[in-house]
């Protein structure tokens, strides 16, 4: 067949080669899948495993999304969980996650993740993904223990991924974004149409479709119209920007309504909080070591105060970022961490009192937290003073409430118990309150995913108003909707990537068994 457009291989890093143009403007092909991130590619190689003949559609230059970024998914009853001698089952794990979203999701689906979230992993693993083994953010009489670490982030299952695909014959068509779905006389899905870089239209023949493009979190229009606006105001600094996810814009969303899809929990996001001001979250969360460690020290357990300068959360649980998250929504998205010389030395010394993810963990020491903060007090994320009642003038605001609240905090310290938030007796450390410096650091919400999208079933076909599939039409990962209720379930550690990636292979194996 005559090449109608550019296909992409290897070159440094993620980038894949531009398209070449060539004569012939048609394509062929079994199902042609939109979007080259987690969930795109599982179900690409998927399909191309089963003989399927497989098309990837990525609009960016560099493929993968926000898929680079994971530090791990989730996994239940994997060869890593046996050789950790780790015993999860998916009904422990389905139960947990039920009670936690007050079964106002699509259960069957999320059941149906859940149950074959093991042998994904494995599957991983078969084709050359490398995982460090298993971490929790939580305590152990809480954790699930389901969060399979990546050697090399996401973006290292990326790569292992789209190599694999490539091998095995299939093809990815970097900056050709979908236009829209093709339809025949009777309404039936028979393809997609594409633009590449060049302005040229393609047509891509195919009896089934794949829409992976990962939500509408880069769509501002998209955002307004279906999240609340106090969920969105003032977090475009630090909510996830760059190169692999800005072409998050609810394309595929948009193209399953164009085939009278129903959509679900269009109104959730997965809060990622807190961030420090001015600074985008993809630098903290995957940047150089200070950065790293800056915004570790903006969630350590010594004390967060909003605008009054009065706290408003239990700094013990700073980890759990959906609660965050929610708690600075209630606070008009801003807060400040407070902590004196001591506390940073400490943290420099002997590591946080509580994990930044995998990133930052107890016992790791911040040795580049100096540095971290340096920088922000000349970007205006960190301040410093000599003084409390100084340090208050900084951060605007009452001095004389931020002194009482440092007060009362040292005195719940000395009584080990905090009666207002019940924070850890461990972490209620006291503040000298005669010997500066002091300092505080700005931090606001954040979101990394939008959490709505389209109703699908068991097999990932996209649903009508009616419930029935829309036969040929296929959604995976975050362009699924439903799966979340009011906020993401941090509990089911790694359950966002997980779920892309069985999405993905899911909707594949259901193509292979009804190939067209």
């Amino acid at each position: 067949m005559k090449k109608t457009a550019k296909y992409s291989a290897w070159c440094i890093g993620l980038c894949l080669l531009s398209p070449l143009s060539i004569a012939e403007q048609v394509i062929d092909a079994d199902v042609v899948i939109v979007g080259g991130g987690l969930s795109g590619l599982a179900a690409a190689v998927t399909a191309q495993e089963n003989g399927v003949k497989t098309i990837v559609l990525e609009k960016m230059a560099i493929i993968g999304g926000a898929g680079n970024y994971p530090e791990g998914s989730l996994g239940i009853g994997t060869r890593i969980q046996k050789k950790e001698g780790i015993n999860i089952t998916p009904e422990k794990v389905f139960e947990r996650v039920m009670e936690f979203h007050h079964w106002r999701v699509n259960a069957p689906v999320i059941r149906t993740l859940l149950n074959h979230s093991g042998e994904t992993i494995d599957w991983l693993e078969d084709i050359g993904v490398k995982f460090k083994g298993i971490k929790t953010t939580f305590p152990a009489e809480k954790s699930l223990y389901t969060w399979h670490i990546y050697q090399g982030s996401g973006s290292a299952a990326i790569k292992v991924l789209a190599t694999t695909f490539k091998q095995k014959g299939g093809e990815i068509f970097t900056e050709t974004p979908a236009q829209k779905l093709l339809f025949d006389e009777q309404g039936g899905i028979k393809g997609v149409a594409a633009k590449n870089s060049a302005g040229e239209t393609i047509i891509f023949n195919a009896g089934n479709v794949v829409l992976s493009t990962g939500g509408f979190a880069s769509n501002k229009e998209m955002l307004a119209k279906y999240v609340p606006d106090i969920n969105t105001r003032g977090m475009e600094k630090v909510m996830y920007r760059g190169p692999e996810v800005d072409g998050r814009a609810g394309d595929g969303i948009n193209m399953a309504l164009s085939a009278k899809a129903a959509l679900a929990g269009m109104g959730t996001l997965a809060g990622n909080s807190p961030y420090l001001d001015d600074e985008p979250a993809i630098y903290q969360f995957m940047g150089p070591d200070h950065m790293k460690q800056a915004r570790a020290a903006l969630s350590q357990p010594f004390l967060w105060v909003n605008k009054h300068g009065e706290r408003f959360y239990n700094e013990s649980a700073g980890s759990n970022f959906s609660d965050v998250y929610n708690a600075l929504t209630a606070n008009d998205g801003l807060m400040y961490s407070v902590f004196d010389e001591k506390m940073k030395q400490r943290m420099i010394d002997s590591g946080p009192l509580t994990p930044f993810n995998a990133i930052v963990v107890p016992g790791q020491k911040m040795t580049a937290l100096d540095e971290g903060i340096a920088k922000g007090l000349k970007t205006g994320y960190a301040f410093k003073a000599d003084s409390i009642e100084a340090l208050a003038e900084k951060i605007k605001v009452d001095p004389a409430k931020l002194k009482e609240t440092i007060n009362k905090v040292n005195q719940y310290s000395d009584n080990k118990y905090d009666p207002d938030f019940s924070r850890k007796p461990e972490h209620l450390v006291r503040f000298d309150t005669r010997h500066g410096p002091y300092y505080a650091l700005k931090g606001l919400r954040a979101f990394f995913l939008t959490l709505g999208g389209v109703k699908v079933n068991t097999h990932m076909q996209a649903l009508d108003d009616n419930g029935d599939p829309i036969n040929g039409l296929y959604v995976t990962g975050q362009d699924i909707g439903g799966l979340y209720d009011s906020t993401y379930d941090l509990l089911a550690e790694g359950s966002a990537s997980s779920f892309a990636l069985t999405s993905g292979r899911l909707a594949a194996r259901h193509i292979a068994d009804h190939k067209k």
